[in-house]
């Protein structure tokens, strides 16, 4: 097909005698030059209806009535050297698709008078209904209206700090306008461009995975970019090695040596920020409660992962944490743990923890593959890294 001039060389299906089908060149039209027995025409012979509910399906049908001598599906859906993922992407690039402001116009008065969940509905029915071109766009401008309910009592739940809208928020709303779209016996959610939901697993939206995932990433990546420049070459390396193994998802147990003064809480404090920024969850623990204050979100190791009051007396010990549980949830979507004040603790502190994260990770990695980082002051004179 690629080999053939870009014009159209339809063939023609006649029906034989014993009812069986043929196919023959097209016997109309003029022929093309340099090739003997190829006619050309502006006729696409017959397109088959297509109903608008079978959204590729539809968009193809209207790319080959105004896409102009298309060699391959590839060419077709290639917008000005552009290759579009979808054909309504490449609809959308030709402007054959309406203009969706009357719909945003309809969510924005909803938003000033309906209830969130009367919205939600409202969004389902357009969905199923109305031949929106762009619907991910109208989900993104309204989202926050959409899920303002949810917002508001995730914020009760946590009155003692300000939650703000994240994806377990958000993922929420859309699982309930994909349940609202099949009962109207729409298709799935995926099929219009919005994002696909997660069913959470009973503690997305817990106290536990708010206060982690409660963070500014506008906030946190101006702090990393006022203070990563900051660093001297033996922070700098420290910070590299670290997000390397974060970033990379390789693991690994790492010890930060640093006497006082030297910066550690300020390398420990800007790990933490790089991390969240992405909306990634970054664990910092202590072994007291003073200490805990110096560090962005910092808690004692006890709270946050369960351990066991009698570690000196148990040969095997492991953190009291369900795997159902809210701290669970945490743990196996956790990227990073720092541990201050690491010497202060018992070593089947650190056993406990690493037999809990293989087995809510299921994963026989070194700390379940998560990247730990250990830190304190060894009276060393400068902070290095083991």
């Amino acid at each position: 097909m690629t080999s053939l001039p870009r014009v159209f060389c339809i063939v023609k299906c006649q029906a034989t005698t014993h009812g069986e089908k043929k196919w023959h060149r097209r016997k109309q039209g003029e022929d093309v030059e340099n090739w003997p027995g190829v006619k050309k025409n502006d006729a696409i012979s017959r397109v088959y209806t297509v109903s608008p509910r079978h959204q590729e399906c539809y968009f193809l049908r209207l790319l080959l009535h105004h896409v102009r001598g298309p060699t391959s599906f590839e060419d077709l859906r290639t917008h000005e050297g552009h290759m579009c993922g979808t054909y309504r992407e490449a609809c959308l690039l030709y402007g054959l698709l309406e203009d969706d402001e009357h719909w945003n116009l309809t969510l924005e008065d909803a938003a000033a008078t309906k209830h969130p969940k009367q919205m939600r509905q409202l969004f389902a029915i357009m969905l199923h209904t109305c031949e929106m071109s762009n619907p991910a766009v109208l989900w993104d401008n309204h989202k926050e209206s959409l899920s303002e309910d949810i917002h508001y009592r995730v914020q009760c739940e946590n009155p003692d700090m300000e939650v703000l809208y994240n994806n377990d928020i958000l993922n929420e709303a859309l699982v309930d306008v994909q349940d609202r779209l099949q009962a109207l016996g729409g298709s799935s959610i995926e099929v219009y461009g919005l994002p696909t939901p997660q069913l959470n697993e009973g503690a997305a939206l817990s106290t536990e995975m708010t206060r982690e995932t409660n963070y500014n990433s506008e906030e946190l990546a101006a702090f990393v970019a006022a203070n990563q420049p900051k660093m001297v070459h033996d922070q700098a390396t420290a910070f590299n090695i670290i997000m390397a193994s974060i970033e990379e998802e390789h693991g690994g147990l790492f010890f930060l040596d640093a006497p006082g003064g030297t910066g550690k809480t300020f390398v420990t404090n800007l790990i933490l920020a790089k991390v969240r920024q992405k909306k990634s969850i970054a664990l910092a623990v202590v072994s007291s409660g003073i200490a805990a204050t110096l560090l962005d979100g910092g808690r004692t190791a006890h709270s946050a992962f369960k351990l066991p009051l009698d570690l000196s007396r148990q040969e095997s010990p492991s953190c009291n944490i369900s795997k159902a549980s809210a701290k669970a949830n945490v743990l196996q979507r956790c990227k990073l743990i720092i541990w201050d004040e690491a010497t202060m603790s018992h070593k089947r502190a650190f056993e406990a923890l690493d037999r809990t994260l293989k087995f809510l990770r299921n994963n026989d990695k070194l700390m379940g593959g998560v990247t730990v980082v250990l830190s304190d002051d060894f009276r060393q004179t400068l902070p290095v890294i083991t």
